[in-house]
Parts: structure tokens; C-alpha cells; sequence
């Protein structure tokens, strides 16, 4: 399945490259809304809340009203995983929160999934240089993805990979990681990072592996339609 993203900063829709550049910016979120329309899944990321920089949650509210979206973005606590749920989000993304300077921090995912249920949220494993990272990727931690998805596999309902060292680069996901995480779960896994063709998205869904996908969509190197979802 093909997952589109739209993230969010300063009120506006955006575009960066490895989290940092920015590449795309835009106020016209209806364009984006009707664009996607015909998705099962939206994406949508508050990146000012990640940041601990601000708050998009009016944008968020609006998106959630007139899309199934998959939320996620500075989202620090099961109380705040319930707040998005209660205005409409089908299910919550949770990053930082799982992880300490040591790894994976299992009290904090079970109390996620006591809190909203474990279909209802997904874990976020970021990756960079074969290390996970968190904090708006600028920390980097002594875990492996895939160990990562190893201590949280009991608590989550599905796995969000994000390949930050190809991240809004066009330059094709590394399936090598991806790949490790899908021979560890049995959870829904959903990956992106580098994504630009139609037949990664094809390639990822035969391995039973969902596709978020924003430049590549954004930047038109991949034609979406309503049939894509």
C-alpha cells in the first residue's frame, strides 16, 4: 500500500531533505487533502511538535476530518497519543518516547499500548548508519533497528522504518534494512526513505511491506491516483 505523507511545519505544508533542508513549502493543505482523497492511509507528521518547537494541531484536526491518517510528531506521552485519537486519528505514531541513551524503553511502549490499545499505535524506528536515531534525528543511540523492532515487537501493532540516511533524497530506499526489520516481526511494517518509483512501492508490497512516500509524490516523479491506494 502506498502511504502518502504530509508534513507539517510553521502552519504550512512541507518538503525536507534528511530532515534539515527545506525543499518544499506550501499554505494550499486543501490541495493535498483532495489530492489524497483516494488513499486508505495518510501520513501526517507535525514536524514543529517533534521538534519541541511548536504546534500544527489545528492543521492536524482538519486533516483527520477529512482523511484516515496515521499521526505522528513530538507525541511524548499516552495522554497525548489519546488526545490525537479523540480528534481523529486513526492511529498514532510514537518515536522518542520508546527510546532512552541505552535503547528501547519498555515501560514507556506497554504504557502506549495500555493507553490506546496496540493496534491503535505504531512504533517508529528511525535509522541512520545502521544506528537508531531520535530527537528529530540528531541524536544518535547504541541500538540497531532491528533490535529495536526485536524489544518492541510484544507492545506495537506495526512499525514505521524510516531510512533517514536516504530521506527526502530520491535516491531509492535501501531495502537491506528494511528487510531485516520484515525477517524479525510479524507486525504490519510500513517503510520509507528514498523512495522514488512506482516499482519500490510494488517490491515493498509483495514482501507485504506498506510505502510512506512524500517528495517522489510531491516533486511528481510518481504519478498518484486513487487506484494507487
Amino acid at each position: 500500500m502506498l502511504i502518502p505523507a504530509i508534513d507539517l511545519k510553521g502552519g504550512k505544508v512541507v518538503q525536507l531533505i534528511q530532515g534539515e533542508k527545506l525543499a518544499i513549502e506550501t499554505s494550499d493543505l486543501d490541495y493535498w487533502i483532495e489530492r489524497f482523497s483516494g488513499f486508505r492511509r495518510v501520513n501526517v507528521i507535525d514536524l514543529d511538535a517533534a521538534m519541541n518547537s511548536g504546534s500544527n494541531d489545528h492543521l492536524v484536526r482538519q486533516i483527520c476530518t477529512r482523511l484516515p491518517c496515521q499521526v505522528g510528531g513530538g507525541v511524548r506521552s499516552p495522554d497525548r497519543a489519546a488526545e490525537l485519537c479523540s480528534i481523529g486519528a486513526r492511529k498514532v505514531i510514537v518515536g522518542s518516547a520508546l527510546f532512552d541513551a541505552d535503547g528501547v524503553r519498555a515501560d514507556s511502549a506497554r504504557l502506549f499500548a495500555e493507553a490506546i490499545g496496540p493496534e491503535r499505535w505504531i512504533a517508529a524506528i528511525d535509522g541512520r548508519g545502521g544506528r537508531v536515531v531520535v530527537h528529530g534525528w540528531k541524536t544518535t543511540l547504541p541500538i540497531r533497528p532491528v533490535d529495536a523492532a526485536v524489544a518492541l515487537e510484544p507492545f506495537a501493532g506495526a512499525f514505521l522504518y524510516t531510512h533517514v540516511d536516504r530521506e527526502g533524497t530520491m535516491t531509492g530506499l535501501d531495502l537491506a534494512p528494511v528487510m531485516a526489520i520484515r525477517a524479525v516481526t510479524s507486525r504490519r511494517l510500513i517503510a520509507a526513505g528514498g523512495i522514488r518509483t512506482l516499482d519500490e512501492i510494488d517490491a515493498l508490497h509483495r514482501a507485504g511491506i506498506d510505502a510512506v512516500v512524500g517528495m517522489a509524490i510531491y516533486t511528481e516523479t510518481i504519478a498518484i491516483r486513487a487506484t494507487s491506494s
